[in-house]
């Protein structure tokens, strides 16, 4: 698998079309259906596609001290009329960068229904897969333009359950975007369950310069 490169975007002049007309009808998948909360949802992170953003983990949960204060960054890399890729990435104590991790949101919608997918990439350094990799959920509501929920899916609990990890079988994952353009806007990620709160929080009006890729995708 590897990274489309990023051209001009036909989706990105559909995502200018649509977020600056109120009645836009058209959609990145479909010009006939009328946009909803998910299309807007995806057309707000496709407007940031091929800039980088840092983030701060905001939560407080003992299993995450250690990252309290690592440097984060986020890369909206890849965008296509059904798919963004979002690898994140997060400094090590010694300085190292972990580059591992990539997150998937796929439209999953046909002509009548819209629907959202999170799957997580894991690789390890040398570019092969993690045991445990592409688990995530599907939107199972409309949720709103700013904010989408992930419930586990079957398939996950499944690779969970494999690898004992059996708290994870509850999870529930939630991506928050707003627009460029937006004052204070944001991007969160977020994982819970009834044990667990994972939060991290990216400042979307201050881009870095974009990190290199993350492992196992070529540049």
């Amino acid at each position: 698998m590897t990274y489309s490169p990023l051209s001009a975007p036909r989706p990105l002049f559909l995502v200018a079309a649509c977020l600056a007309l109120a009645g836009c009808g058209a959609t990145l998948r479909d010009a006939e259906r009328p946009l909803d909360a998910q299309d807007r949802f995806f057309a707000a992170l496709a407007s940031h596609c091929g800039k980088a953003y840092a983030g701060r983990l905001v939560s407080g949960d003992a299993a995450d001290a250690a990252m309290q204060g690592r440097r984060m960054v986020m890369h909206i890399r890849e965008c296509s009329d059904t798919r963004i890729a979002v690898p994140f990435h997060i400094q090590q104590a010694d300085g190292e960068w972990d580059r591992s991790r990539t997150w998937l949101i796929t439209r999953t919608a046909d002509l009548d229904e819209a629907g959202l997918r999170l799957k997580h990439d894991h690789r390890h350094a040398d570019g092969t897969h993690d045991t445990v990799t592409m688990y995530g959920g599907d939107t199972t509501a409309d949720g709103t333009a700013s904010a989408q929920d992930f419930p586990v899916d079957a398939e996950s609990i499944a690779l969970f359950r494999a690898n004992d990890l059996t708290a994870s079988v509850t999870n529930v994952w939630r991506v928050e975007v707003d627009p460029t353009g937006t004052e204070d806007a944001e991007f969160a990620y977020q994982l819970s369950r009834a044990d667990r709160l994972f939060r991290i929080e990216f400042d979307l009006t201050r881009p870095v310069p974009p990190p290199p890729a993350p492992w196992g995708w070529e540049q």
